[in-house]
């Protein structure tokens, strides 16, 4: 009999374990940081034909709007806040035949109308509260110009 309960205290014990290590971990939710897209922009080329931009004559930034709410941040000032960022896409997400070939990709994000561009790829930390951002996105081609056709590139905001 002793033995008996030896092995199932040893299987509960396993069973216990197994369970422990496999199950999902449950945290404390902390803050949230919600992206609400705004308006698409639209690029436009300039004279040469060899860059496509919304910053360029006719274009226009494409919008969003950030709302980030930490405890932490709210508490240990500025400790754990968000941070936003707008990298640039690595390619067209449409575009006509040759049109995505030699080209590289920039883009820029303004916060709360401040009128000075950060570089897309670099996170900004923001505080918690309300964020308007606008976004632009710059292709260049590096040799040859853009073939006449519709062009979709996809910049994704992030919050983290």
């Amino acid at each position: 009999m002793e033995r008996k309960r030896r092995r199932n205290s040893r299987a509960l014990l396993a069973m216990a374990a197994l369970a422990g290590c496999c199950l999902p971990a449950q945290a404390a939710i902390i803050g949230t940081c919600t992206i609400m897209v705004g308006a698409s922009g639209t690029m436009t080329a300039n004279p040469a034909i060899g860059i496509l931009g919304s910053k360029q004559a006719g274009g226009s930034s494409a919008s969003a709007t950030v709302v980030a709410s930490s405890l932490l941040c709210s508490l240990l000032n500025l400790l754990d806040c968000y941070s936003v960022s707008a990298p640039a896409p690595a390619a067209f997400s449409s575009a006509p035949s040759g049109g995505g070939t030699n080209v590289t990709f920039a883009s820029v994000f303004r916060l709360d109308g401040s009128g000075v561009d950060n570089n897309g790829g670099v996170p900004q930390r923001v505080a918690n509260g309300t964020h308007a951002m606008q976004i632009d996105l710059t292709a260049t081609k590096s040799s040859g110009i853009f073939p006449a056709g519709n062009y979709q590139g996809i910049v994704t905001v992030l919050c983290e």
